[in-house]
């Protein structure tokens, strides 16, 4: 059943078959130039051309049902041959009988063998209709396939992007709930009532969330601001914000959840080991038609080794992140995750600037 769908959808179009014999009737009438104006050659030529365009419908349907049921490719040529050949022969035959009918007077006497005399022109006219019909299938089947490929390499791509996405959402709130933990246990009730209640804003925002794998810019900085008022209410004045946002750049589509993984990594990689305060820079500006977005921070503390740096290169998050970025921009992006000498470590993506479209009127 499937197999004979997709044949089907395969196929061009049955008058597009048929415009396959355009030039071989074109090639017909300019074959028979020469000889029009001798004797009943116009009549005979004329005939011969309408019964081409005759034998065209019949010999496309054969054609297209020994396609449509995978006939292999010797069998399937041996039977167009014999069609392609009775169907000359029942043109001479059609000729005789037009001249008998015309009363055209005959040199010879009528023999059966003549029916089978003389027929190489119209035959090759009908194998080579048959040939152009098989090179425009063949080119309307591998269209059809690059198509259906192409459909599956989306599918399969957007089906990779939803999972690397929600791979974010429960480590997100494993690390959430683990933090509102530790704010009950050390007594600070009124802070882990304030961040469940961000922690329910920032789970409404992503599952209000289209199935986009972009978002605009703004959307994402209100996401982020939801994220950080959770951390904010577990780290207190220990975390020190900073925002650089440049202008007009509130409608660019970034991919969905990007700056979320990357301040959480900072913050719980860097930050939060800290004794003292650390800041969160998160600096954002358009170059020309690229988008440049960077998130560093202070680091755990003076002195962190290459091995703490590596560790915190390896974290779910960035590597989700980068994942979706070669998915998303293959070939035309860059992620950049290093440790600073001080000890930070700063993460630099730079993506092609495009714009969300403007919402409808009235919308």
């Amino acid at each position: 059943m499937t197999t004979t769908v997709d044949r089907r959808a395969a196929m061009p179009p049955f008058w597009l078959a048929l415009a396959a014999g355009l030039p071989i009737g074109a090639c017909m009438i300019v074959m028979a130039l020469p000889v029009l104006g001798h004797g009943h050659a116009t009549a005979y030529r004329l005939l011969y051309l309408a019964l081409f365009a005759l034998w065209a419908v019949p010999l496309t349907a054969l054609q297209r049902a020994l396609w449509r049921s995978r006939t292999s490719w010797w069998i399937a040529s041996l039977a167009l041959l014999a069609t392609t050949y009775t169907m000359s022969v029942a043109n001479n035959a059609l000729g005789d009988a037009m001249a008998w009918l015309a009363g055209w007077p005959s040199t010879r006497p009528f023999a059966w063998t003549d029916l089978f005399a003389g027929i190489d022109s119209c035959w090759l006219a009908l194998i080579a209709f048959c040939a152009i019909h098989a090179v425009v299938a063949y080119y309307a089947a591998f269209n059809h396939a690059e198509a259906q490929r192409a459909t599956a390499l989306a599918l399969a791509r957007d089906a990779e992007l939803r999972a690397l996405r929600y791979q974010l959402q429960p480590h997100f709130l494993f690390n959430t709930l683990n933090a509102i933990s530790s704010l009950v246990a050390a007594e600070r009730n009124r802070d882990a009532q304030q961040t469940i209640a961000r922690l329910g804003e920032f789970l409404r925002a992503t599952l209000e969330a289209n199935d986009d794998h972009e978002a605009a810019l703004a959307e994402e900085l209100a996401l982020t601001e939801t994220y950080l008022a959770i951390e904010k209410a577990r780290l207190g004045d220990k975390l020190k914000l900073k925002w650089d946002v440049g202008p007009h750049v509130l409608r660019a589509l970034v991919p969905h959840l990007l700056l979320q993984p990357l301040v959480e990594n900072a913050i719980r990689h860097g930050i939060a080991q800290r004794s003292v305060p650390g800041r969160l820079d998160i600096r954002i500006a358009r170059d020309g038609e690229r988008l440049a977005v960077s998130v560093g921070n202070d680091g755990a503390a003076p002195g962190s080794t290459s091995a703490q740096a590596a560790e915190r290169s390896s974290a779910i998050g960035l590597r989700n992140t980068a994942e979706r970025l070669e998915k998303l921009y293959p070939g035309d992006h860059a992620f950049v995750a290093n440790a600073r000498a001080d000890g930070g470590f700063d993460v630099r993506v730079d993506l092609p600037y495009r714009e969300a479209p403007m919402p409808a009127a009235g919308a």
